[in-house]
């Protein structure tokens, strides 16, 4: 046998041989860390005691909604359609009651809110406007009217209707 001492090579790989493991996208670490942030920026409230508070009117503000539907029913029909179902309100001398019918439709607003509200506060120069959401879904249903259903109105206004639907069988679908 021969004694000389045998080498040993030893390489390294360059990149790991197991597949690399997957996160799932949600970590414990980064979730707590992001909700102190979040209490952070509460707490740094802007105060708007120093700035205008001119008066403004409920036309101003119907004006300018009106004016954003128009520019959106051209540049962002999915938005339009999404939230021209809302109603804005002058609910007080510095606040704005925002009724929308469903959450998301609010989603789609809250994504144009910001520049819309920007924008308003600049024009009347009222910077201590707050804005109020609340869910109205009983008002703000838009409802498709069909025929059957203007025939019955017109039938509760005039019950002869009833009689001519009978004896002439009016197709109303």
């Amino acid at each position: 046998m021969d004694n000389t001492p045998q080498e040993i090579i030893i390489k390294k790989a360059s990149k790991p041989l197991s597949r690399k493991t997957v996160s799932s996208g949600f970590s414990i670490h980064s979730y707590l860390n992001k909700e102190e942030k979040e209490e952070k920026q509460e707490s740094q409230a802007i105060k708007t005691e120093n700035l205008p508070q001119n008066h403004f009117t409920e036309t101003d503000l119907q004006m300018e909604w009106n004016l954003l539907l128009k520019q959106l029913q051209s540049k962002d029909p999915f938005v339009y359609n999404a939230i021209k179902a809302f109603k804005l309100v002058k609910a007080d001398e510095n606040a704005i009651k925002v009724l929308y019918p469903s959450d998301s439709a609010k989603v789609e607003f809250d994504k144009i809110s910001g520049e819309f509200f920007n924008h308003f506060k600049r024009k009347v120069h009222n910077y201590a406007i707050e804005v109020e959401y609340k869910k109205d879904h009983e008002n703000l249903k838009i409802e498709i009217v069909t025929k059957k259903k203007v025939f019955e109105k017109f039938v509760d206004k005039n019950p002869l209707l009833k009689d001519l639907d009978d004896l002439l069988k009016f197709d109303l679908t």
